[in-house]
């Protein structure tokens, strides 16, 4: 079993809509809005270890809220 399945996303901080783990081409993860766009921040990995380290780090950051807003200028 793969170790997004076994987190858990509170909705969105700003809109309430729902979220999604996200995984950059084997380098990175972060979790997204489907409705509004925010995200936080990337949270990098080197090996199998530290991607398990880095989605529960993004899952973590993302149900306290702490996000960036996709406004005009951001």
């Amino acid at each position: 079993m793969d170790m997004i399945e076994n987190l858990d996303l509170l909705d969105c901080p700003l809109c309430q809509g729902p979220a999604l783990l996200e995984e950059e081409e084997g380098w990175c993860v972060y979790v997204t809005c489907l409705d509004c766009g925010c995200h936080t921040a990337e949270v990098p990995y080197k090996n199998a270890e530290e991607r398990i380290v880095a989605m529960k780090r993004a899952a973590s950051t993302w149900n306290m809220g702490k996000v960036i807003p996709m406004s005009p200028g951001e």
